[in-house]
């Protein structure tokens, strides 16, 4: 497994990581053997965040006594100075540590910048001259926010989805940081769950050796997976580049990411981010789970939309979300009907 060094931080790590947010749905005990299994199988960066409700426990938890041997990095998504350092001794205390390796704004809104008004970018240089964070960095979810952090230089570290189904645009933000010695830290690398393929997901970003990986990890079988890749990295073959290829074909375009940052909003109590991508999820990873009349009756929710565009508004890859919920619906009731067969 190849070794990379993240941006201008200096933080040297193998280019496979493990991200915290799936552990918010096991047991403690569940999450600190995973934590502890990736730890003893070769991973060294662990990305969390405040918003992933008990993740940082569990990181806490698992890693108390070997602390200095890893890389802890986390989130807040505090919209004023108040809440960013309350968030921030929260998290310390959580994952008992009086430092983070990294602390990122979480999917932030805007480009935070010194002298912008918001006294937020002034609160990480707060933190970091206190000695409580070392390095800085954003995450975003929209292109303009995360390619204006890029050309600020302001940032060590830009965490942005990136997969073998990005397009160009993605790959020049890559590209981008890596002239400027921006570290790039993958997130939705599986395309939230549609890319079932590891062997060509890890290929893929292989390629890139300013780019580090988080994978959602919250079963055994899915750790063992990027555990194996320590020993025998895949590499992009002409069979994987095929199989990418054709996987491109398919996902490429509208389809819902199930990132969820849209169901708050939600004034029919739709689950946007099951219910607007059940088509590919009915065909790409195929499950009774999808069928059962509990889900019937989320589906049915989507008869009550009323296209009031909130999820729309806060689709941060700017789907039509509404016309992709009835889509998505109607195929699903030709599922139920028999109609069309799946799995």
């Amino acid at each position: 497994m190849r070794q990379i060094t993240i941006g201008r931080t200096g933080m040297v790590t193998p280019q496979n990581a493990f991200g915290a947010l799936p552990l918010q749905r096991v047991s403690l005990e569940s999450a600190v053997s995973l934590l502890r299994r990736a730890f003893e199988g070769g991973m060294r960066f662990f990305d969390t965040a405040r918003d992933y409700s008990d993740s940082e426990e569990k990181l806490g938890a698992a890693f108390e006594g070997i602390r200095d041997q890893l890389y802890l990095s986390s989130k807040t998504h505090a919209a004023t100075p108040e809440a960013f350092r309350k968030d921030l001794e929260t998290t310390l205390e959580k994952l008992r540590t009086d430092h983070l390796d990294l602390y990122q704004f979480h999917c932030a809104p805007r480009c935070f910048k010194p002298g912008d008004g918001t006294g937020m970018y002034e609160c990480m240089l707060e933190a970091k001259k206190a000695g409580k964070i070392r390095h800085i960095g954003i995450t975003a979810h929209k292109l303009p926010v995360a390619q204006e952090a890029v050309a600020s230089g302001l940032y060590e570290t830009l965490q942005f989805p990136f997969s073998y189904l990005s397009d160009e645009k993605e790959v020049n933000l890559v590209r981008e940081c890596q002239e400027k010695e921006m570290g790039f830290i993958a997130m939705k690398a599986l395309a939230g769950g549609l890319i079932r393929n590891s062997r060509a997901a890890m290929a893929y970003i292989s390629q890139f050796d300013n780019v580090i990986p988080i994978w959602g990890i919250q079963r055994e079988n899915e750790l063992d997976e990027w555990l194996a890749f320590m020993d025998e990295a895949p590499e992009l073959d002409d069979e994987l580049r095929a199989f990418i290829e054709a996987e491109r074909r398919e996902l490429t375009g509208e389809f819902c990411r199930g990132c969820g940052y849209c169901v708050p909003t939600c004034p029919a109590g739709i689950k946007i981010n099951n219910c607007a991508r059940m088509s590919l999820m009915l065909r790409r990873a195929p499950s009774k789970a999808w069928l059962t009349e509990k889900m019937q009756a989320e589906m049915k929710k989507i008869e009550n939309c009323i296209h009031c565009n909130q999820c729309r508004r806060h689709c941060p890859y700017e789907l039509d979300t509404p016309a992709l919920l009835q889509k998505n619906y109607e195929d699903y009731k030709k599922v139920l009907a028999g109609e069309v067969s799946v799995g």
